[in-house]
């Protein structure tokens, strides 16, 4: 299948990936734990996705493969290192979707009304969107998604405007109410909204030149989300202020303050469109992930050896996963641990794949910053190593009771500079 994703189209499938669900409940969570000092932790974690995203595009443009940080972990430390990686993303999608879900469920159900129903309604009709969308391949899910972003971007530009009239430097004291300590777990908090980088590095092989245009797309997509999520949180602790730490909703309080009138219907629309942005994105991007570790061998390929049947598994887990018995606290955590342990295998490998110079430069520090990332999860990163003990296993087994059907893992031929 030849290669149709456009510079554009990545760009947009970038963006709705990272910018995600973060703004519908990130702010009032960060201010919770950091009061006015959760801005340090914004600007942090902005900075931060500058080299982890240029890593993740430098090993996607000379590496294009449909695994993504699997394959890059596999050329650099073996092919259990590449299915633990796998199985750490892969499983961690259907998790996280119905947290993604369940923060807009929220919105919906209070423009609407209904509670927990319209929420699961919501989930449901999110999902099933990005799974038809999906299935007919990106050419069709690619050009939705710039409709989707171009629409957020306009609907986040008018909250912001709205709200400029109200900001107040009074604000921002006290700055740091819960000391300083209090910005680190904001910023542990904050790593759910800028999850997503790795996602896209499953599509570098799609892009019509990988060298070119996946570097383009991601840089395009750091500057849109970095403008973005700095001027939604300083708006929102300048204009709420105190209130913003109890906040359920704070863009349509933002709304409710600039514009007043139908905000609750507003930023439902949002939160929707946000939510239907990310979901798409991954499952575009895990769906080709599980058929590359069927690949590879690192999951049964009569489950998973093709993109419908990797997609509807994940579609299926996902329901799954809505109905446990976890907090969406506690689910989010789990999620973001087990995305932070690939970011930090993910750098790692760039530090032996990358050719000598600034890229690697970039990765180095890309690489700190995320062990960081994962200390500051804490114990909700077990989840990742639990995924990662569980690929070992299979790959024993695997090798023991069917070695010789065992495929070699792919390793793509690298682009030529």
């Amino acid at each position: 299948m030849t290669a149709r994703l456009s510079v554009a189209q990545g760009t947009a499938l970038s963006i709705g990936a990272v910018l995600g669900t973060g703004l519908i409940s990130m702010p009032a969570l960060a201010a919770a734990a950091a009061g006015p000092a959760a801005l340090l932790a914004w600007l942090a974690l902005i900075l931060l996705s500058a080299p982890l995203a240029w890593t993740f595009a430098a090993l996607g443009a000379r590496f294009p493969d449909g695994g993504g940080v699997s394959t890059y972990a596999g050329r650099a430390f073996g092919r259990r290192a590449s299915a633990a990686v796998g199985w750490c993303f892969y499983f961690a999608v259907p998790l996280g979707a119905p947290v993604a879900a369940s923060f807009t469920g929220g919105y919906v159900a209070g423009a609407l009304g209904g509670g927990r129903t319209t929420e699961f309604l919501t989930f449901l009709g999110v999902v099933l969107t990005a799974y038809g969308m999906n299935l007919f391949g990106l050419r069709i899910s690619g050009r939705v998604q710039l409709v989707l972003t171009g629409t957020l971007a306009l609907l986040l530009v008018v909250t912001v405007l709205a709200a400029l009239p109200h900001l107040d430097l009074a604000n921002l004291t006290p700055f740091a109410p819960h000391g300083w300590a209090g910005v680190g777990a904001a910023a542990a908090i904050l790593v759910w909204g800028f999850a997503g980088w790795e996602a896209l590095s499953s599509l570098s092989a799609e892009y019509r030149n990988p060298r070119r245009d996946v570097p383009r797309a991601t840089m395009l997509a750091v500057a849109v989300v970095g403008v973005l999520y700095l001027a939604v949180a300083a708006v929102s602790v300048l204009a709420l202020g105190p209130g913003l730490a109890g906040s359920r909703a704070p863009l349509a309080d933002l709304l409710a303050i600039g514009l007043g009138g139908p905000v609750r219907e507003i930023t439902a629309v949002v939160a929707v469109v946000l939510t239907l942005g990310a979901v798409n994105a991954y499952y575009a991007g895990a769906s080709r992930l599980g058929v590359a570790l069927a690949r590879d061998g690192a999951l049964p390929p009569r489950v998973f050896g093709g993109r419908r049947r990797s997609l509807t598994f994940i579609f299926a887990t996902s329901i799954g996963c809505a109905l446990l018995p976890l907090s969406v606290e506690k689910s989010a955590l789990l999620v973001t641990g087990c995305f932070t342990l690939v970011y930090v295998i993910g750098t790692a490998a760039a530090l032996r794949l990358l050719p000598p110079g600034w890229s690697r430069v970039v990765a180095g520090v890309a690489f700190i910053a995320v062990c960081g990332l994962l200390w500051l999860n804490g114990w909700p990163a077990l989840l990742s190593l639990g995924f990662a003990l569980g690929a070992l296993i299979y790959q024993i087994i695997s090798d023991r009771y069917g070695r010789s059907h065992q495929p070699p893992i792919h390793h793509p031929t690298p682009v030529p500079a």
